[in-house]
């Protein structure tokens, strides 16, 4: 039985983790099984949006008490080939071609954070908390680390890390970490206001833009960068997207990926 509940409605894709029993804790299944969902809807023509979601009041707890079990006895070489799988299902989300929203309808904790920091955005209950806990186990929350700094910013993570304290959605918001608070009976209607901006776009430019963010984030604004930068915006405008855009506008009437 899959760990997950895939849906396509219109234009937007919703992958759902579905193991509240154990409170959306993910295995060497669950991670197998995200990896692939996210590849098929990057490269599925008619979506154009995907949500990560769960069921049950968690989100997400991080590992599943039985992986960590069988992992307490893995040597190294096997740490690493786990550790490797994980790192695949979290670049599977930060690079997926169609934009990604996070709904967190509950605690965050551990490789958890990771799920929420590898997807575009992330909107979040005012009821939940968040904890890279990694550091009460005596770990390291390396392999979610190149997301979730990005996410929250290092300052911040200076502090979380090494501390590994509980913080709440209102300190999420305020770090970075998610894009919007919201009371319960107003999460949806956020998340569908994301979709809704996110779909009336032009699909090539929300890939494209995708792209670019992350090869600009964080890297030296030198000859090298301006060039590609340049190169991107002429290949944008010269594509039959770009000039449908354009003329769109100036004929004050609606691109044609509007239907």
């Amino acid at each position: 039985m899959s760990s997950l509940l895939i849906t396509t409605q219109g234009r937007v894709a919703r992958i759902t983790l579905n193991r509240p029993e154990v409170r959306n804790a993910f295995n060497d299944e669950v991670i197998a099984e995200l990896t692939q969902a996210f590849t098929a809807v990057g490269q599925d023509p008619a979506v154009r949006a995907v949500v990560l979601a769960a069921e049950g009041p968690a989100f997400c707890a991080g590992a599943d008490l039985n992986w960590m079990r069988r992992m307490a006895d893995y040597t190294r070489d096997e740490n690493r080939a786990d550790a490797g799988q994980l790192a695949a299902m979290l670049q599977a989300i930060y690079t997926c071609p169609k934009p990604t929203v996070a709904r967190v309808q509950g605690d965050v904790y551990a490789g958890g954070m990771g799920l929420v920091a590898a997807c575009d955005m992330a909107v979040a209950l005012d009821t939940a908390q968040f904890c890279l806990s990694e550091a009460k186990l005596g770990l390291a929350p390396a392999t979610i680390s190149p997301y979730v700094v990005r996410a929250m910013g290092a300052r911040a993570a200076h502090r979380y890390f090494l501390t590994a304290e509980r913080f709440g959605a209102a300190e999420a918001l305020r770090i970075g970490f998610v894009h919007e608070v919201v009371a319960a009976d107003a999460l949806d209607a956020k998340v569908d206001e994301l979709l809704k901006a996110l779909t009336a776009n032009g699909p090539d430019a929300v890939r494209v833009g995708k792209a670019l963010l992350q090869d600009v984030a964080g890297k030296d604004i030198d000859a090298a960068l301006i060039a590609r930068t340049v190169d991107c915006i002429a290949d944008v405008r010269a594509s039959a997207e770009g000039k449908e855009g354009v003329q769109s506008f100036l004929q004050k009437r609606k691109p044609s990926w509007l239907g």
